[in-house]
């Protein structure tokens, strides 16, 4: 019987979907395993071979961990809100929600042909009302809530408003935008509306002015990784920075615990590195500066308050509220033209961009320290949500000062004995603080750092200001309040309504408040954003329901939120809404909860390792705080799958000024005879390099009468490793790979190609192989070319069972591992090996079909069922291997003279050195290279070499 994959994988998944063999639910009985992927967003371009990586990977681990007995939740989604598909809308008039179906719909056909083991009954979609739901209910909880640093957790904003009542602002340790003060007696005379807004400054949800990323062509803010060199990553429009008042997420209260957090999951080194820089805690001192002649202050964090008496300039952020304040007549046009400027640079370019660029402000500041006047810049390496947004400048210690220092002629003053000040060497963290040319300045009401180490000068210098009053010891973090608001249509509506001004909750029994139907999908003639086209959008207070806009009167109907949420909103806690998706009391039950308690095994690409895995921690966290998750770390283990890039080919068209002739192409190795042009081809239309000229001439018109310069009669390609993209043709369909080769060769393919966690071309070239391992591995259990089954109970010989038993080991080693490639490898060698063996034997074989059930799941369930089993192979047992199988009864060494290898002989396993070297002298290929030769010594080295050193 042949191997025929297409009609065994077609029957296979037609019974997986009709018998629901991997829908889960729980099982007190078995111990759980949740593994997850991280949800794709549904493009229209469908999925490419370098997409199902992660979820192979995954999916080998889940069916792994079932057969070992584990009840194991592998669910799949949709993250379906997104900007593309309302870009889409635009041009093309139909409603996102129509072709996010229509893509759904072609990803979930192509995820099915490669045989996944999702629980489809689980799935969900962001776009989904009955997901969202719960997106709105935990906004509503966190506008209902502040972050209590004494006890570090999320607490109702009413527990506050009880404390504001008792004692106002005194002794309060909470998170907060700005540092409020005000009595008992002040917090119990303001009106209502003076409160809400004292409590915005409070909320985990918040309204609040911030520095946006503003695309004015596309009527949106974007985030950080939507901006690529200054312009929109869709439609390429211009970005610039800009003060809008926008929902935030109070993500910094919870800074500490998430670096806490890190040391408690199974994550890489390098993902656990970036998480903590992204948080970036820092340990320091804030020191005020007074502007001069001046009533203006400003204060400024430093993890160095030693240096202040090398401090030579100040530097603002551009955002700084101060600028405006310090800014000279005489340099305002120059500061406006400055931050014109600015406006046009991300954040992002601003960190990584090591340009110097600023201008003076005119003004000068104090330093406390030495009393010395010294002026005021603005930087744009100074970002205002970090720290104050001013900073003191030592550029003897700090690299970035001493580039701007250096570029606009400030002064430099090393503090350090022996301080190498350059580029090279700037920063001295060790050593002694020594005189100065400021030596005479350097102490303060007799307070002194010179002859301490720079550990010991930090120390006293935290204490002297305190004591002093001119400082406090801070902790800062880099880490900011998420930005939560979007200018678009497609997103989660926010289900707030303004009453005189503020921010109102739609009650949670209201939810969801669905997205209105619009005409349009762009911003409004005056501005608004999409939402401001919808007609019945109002909220009827007494009602309790959605109106017409027209009802509006601001005493019973009032305006709803324009905005929508961003894409993290729906990607933030769906891991929880797997749990229980058909849940309509809440985002997840308690029993199921406690149950799967957190992700097991989390698999997803290393461009999520700030964004995501941040903002999904953090809302896990929220959530742990009100009793909704109950682990606080929502990904136990994280796996980064690499990526597939593509292997992209080549045609050569020699050029041509007559541009009337047909195009002439020249082979690869005759190109350089000719001036010629690379072209990018459509892989496939090429095999092994090899151009099929006729289907090229069909593929595009101006290649219809092309001509071919030939090598040996073939048109021989170039090829190079370049990322997959439709513009290099080099974009591979797994759908065509299916087709041509079957799901499990894919499978196979995919993970064959190098560790999980590495980058690695796609090559069609070697696909073949994987191909011809199935069609090997079949044929132990068939007649070949024949259908009689030629499996037998004959007893199986001690070679029998070392294959196998051999490879159980190293496949259930390597599973766990993830070294996916080396246990594809090890299955070669032991089907190769059953076959040279001729072992048929039946017990050996159902072992092998289980342990490849988890690669290639379809010709394992055809096996299995071959060999007269009923129940499925996901259901065997994992098999075990016997060491005393494994036990080596002969060893086999090289025989070498004086270093040179010449034959290779065996020994029993157990044999001793002088049995070796017996044995070794008798053997009769030795003599030719004895004769006439004077044995110096012969050393042997168990299990590897023998070599006999001679000398005439």
């Amino acid at each position: 019987m042949d191997y025929n994959f297409r009609e065994i994988e077609k029957k296979w998944q037609q019974n997986w979907a009709e018998n629901k063999t991997y829908h889960v639910t729980e099982d007190e009985n078995k111990k759980k395993f949740y593994v997850l992927n991280m949800f794709p967003y549904p493009s229209g371009a469908g999925l490419h071979v370098g997409h199902p990586l992660g979820y192979i990977a995954s999916d080998i681990f889940a069916r792994y961990k079932r057969l070992k007995g584990f009840n194991v939740l592998n669910p799949m989604g949709y993250d379906a809100y997104g900007l593309p598909a309302e870009q889409y809308a635009i041009q093309t008039g139909q409603h996102p929600a129509i072709t996010t179906e229509q893509n759904i719909s072609h990803y979930r056909e192509q995820l099915d042909k490669i045989g996944f083991s999702f629980d489809w009954d689980r799935e969900v979609r962001t776009c989904d009302p009955k997901y969202y739901h719960w997106t709105q209910w935990a906004f509503e909880k966190m506008f209902g809530s502040f972050y209590c640093n004494t006890c570090k957790s999320a607490q109702p904003i009413e527990k506050l408003v009880e404390r504001f009542e008792q004692k106002g602002t005194e002794g309060l340790d909470v998170a907060q935008s700005e540092e409020l003060e005000f009595t008992a007696g002040e917090w119990n005379s303001y009106d209502d509306k003076k409160k809400q807004q004292v409590l915005m400054n409070y909320r985990i949800a918040y309204l609040g002015e911030t520095m946006v990323n503003w695309c004015p062509g596309l009527g949106t803010v974007l985030a950080n990784d939507e901006v690529v060199d200054g312009v929109s990553e869709r439609g390429g429009y211009p970005v610039i920075q800009k003060k809008m008042m926008q929902w935030c997420l109070r993500t910094s209260a919870y800074a500490q615990r998430l670096l806490d957090g890190l040391d408690t999951v199974d994550w890489t080194d390098s993902i656990k590195e970036t998480q903590r820089n992204w948080i970036g805690r820092s340990e320091g001192t804030e020191v005020e500066f007074t502007v001069k002649d001046s009533d203006v202050k400003f204060t400024i964090f430093t993890t160095r308050a030693d240096t202040m008496f090398g401090v030579t300039f100040m530097v603002l952020a551009p955002e700084s509220e101060y600028v405006q304040q310090v800014t000279t007549t005489e340099q305002k046009a120059a500061v406006e033209e400055y931050l014109e400027y600015v406006k046009k640079r991300t954040e992002l370019d601003r960190m990584s961009d090591r340009k110097v660029t600023g201008v003076f402000t005119g003004s000068y500041a104090i330093n406390p320290f030495t009393q010395e006047a010294i002026p005021i810049w603005i930087g744009e390496y100074v970002l205002a949500g970090y720290g104050t947004g001013a900073i003191m400048a030592v550029p003897a210690h700090d690299s970035r000062d001493y580039a701007f220092a250096k570029h606009f002629n400030l002064p430099i003053i090393p503090l350090i004995e022996d301080a190498d000040v350059s580029e090279e060497s700037f920063d001295a963290k060790e050593g002694i603080v020594s005189n100065s040319p400021v030596a005479g300045k350097n102490s303060l009401d007799g307070f002194s750092l010179n002859g301490l180490t720079v550990k010991e000068a930090i120390a006293a210098t935290k204490k002297f200001v305190t004591e002093k009053g001119i400082g406090r010891i801070k902790v800062n973090y880099r880490l900011r309040d998420a930005i939560f608001s979007r200018q678009r249509y497609w997103g989660e509506p926010f289900p707030v309504y303004y009453k005189d001004g503020m921010p109102q909750m739609i009650p949670a029994e209201c939810l969801p408040l669905e997205l209105p139907e619009i005409d349009k999908y762009e911003p409004t003639e005056t501005g608004e954003p999409p939402l401001g086209r919808a007609k019945k959008w109002a909220w009827d207070e007494a009602n309790k329901q959605i109106v017409d806009k027209s009802l509006i009167d601001n005493e019973k109907v009032f305006p709803l939120e324009l905005s929508t949420m961003p894409g993290f909103a729906g990607s933030s806690a769906y891991y929880l809404r797997y749990m229980d998706p058909n849940n309509n009391k809440g985002l997840v039950g308690e029993k199921a909860d406690k149950y799967w308690q957190n992700v097991d095994l989390y698999v997803g690409g290393t461009e999520h390792a700030t964004g995501h895995l941040i903002y999904s921690r953090f809302w896990n966290k929220f959530l742990f705080d009100n009793g909704v998750s109950c682990q606080e770390e929502p990904f136990q283990k994280l796996v980064n799958q690499g990526m597939i890039q593509g292997r992209s080919n080549f045609v050569y068209r020699i050029n041509s000024d007559d541009h009337s002739k047909a195009p002439v192409f020249v082979s690869k190795g005759l190109k350089d005879q000719y001036e010629t042009t690379p072209i990018h081809v459509w892989v496939n239309l090429v095999k092994n390099d090899i151009l099929d000229t006729e289907a090229f001439k069909q593929w595009r018109p101006e290649y219809a009468n092309a001509e071919f310069i030939l090598e040996d009669g073939k048109y021989n390609c170039g090829w190079a490793i370049e990322k997959m993209s439709k513009s290099m043709f080099n974009v591979v369909n797994p759908d065509d790979i299916v087709e041509e080769y079957g799901a499990d060769t894919l499978r196979l393919y995919e993970m064959f190609l190098g560790p999980v966690e590495a980058s690695k071309p796609w090559d069609t070239n070697g696909i073949d192989g994987c191909f011809r391992f199935l069609k090997k591995f079949w044929n132990l259990f068939f007649e070949h070319n024949t259908d009689k089954l030629i499996i037998n109970d004959d007893e199986p010989t001690k070679e029998n069972l070392k294959s196998v038993h051999k490879l159980i080991k190293k496949v259930s080693e390597d599973i766990e591992k993830f070294s996916y490639n080396t246990a594809i490898s090890a299955f070669m060698i032991a089907v190769n090996e059953l076959g040279q063996q001729k072992c048929h034997n039946k017990t050996l074989l159902k072992d092998m079909v289980i342990l490849i059930a988890p690669f290639a799941p379809h010709i394992a369930e055809e096996l299995w069922h071959v060999l007269g089993e009923t129940t499925s192979v996901c259901d065997a047992a994992w098999p075990t291997y016997d060491e005393s199988y494994l036990a080596e009864s002969e060893m086999q060494l090289t025989i070498s003279f004086n270093g040179k290898a010449r034959y290779q002989k065996t020994f029993p396993a157990d044999a001793q050195k002088d049995a070796i070297e017996k044995a070794t002298l008798e053997d009769e290929r030795s003599q030719k290279y004895l004769d006439g030769m004077q044995i110096v010594k012969v050393i042997v080295v168990p299990k590897k070499i023998v070599n006999i050193v001679l000398k005439k």
